[in-house]
């Protein structure tokens, strides 16, 4: 599974040839989530608040490249780096 990002001690990864709707998990700490890319709400799973937080942040300044992403794995199998939260 890649790493699209790290940042804060969360890891940002998505599956080659994954199922839909486009997603991206999240890990940080023994807590994992998973995210809608499109309307960037949690499918299932458990993260402090203060991380889901900033997962949310990252992901709304980063959706456009999240789905550029998606749409690369699954048909390409590449996909590009996303710069951290800063």
């Amino acid at each position: 599974m890649p790493e699209i990002s790290r940042f804060l001690g969360i890891s940002i990864t998505m599956y080659f040839k994954d199922h839909a709707p486009p997603h991206f998990h999240a890990e940080y700490n023994g807590f994992e989530a998973t995210f809608d890319i499109n309307t960037l709400s949690k499918i299932n799973g458990d993260l402090p608040s203060r991380v889901l937080g900033f997962v949310i942040e990252w992901a709304s300044l980063h959706q456009q490249e999240l789905l550029n992403n998606w749409e690369s794995l699954n048909n390409v199998g590449t996909f590009t780096k996303i710069a951290p939260l800063v």
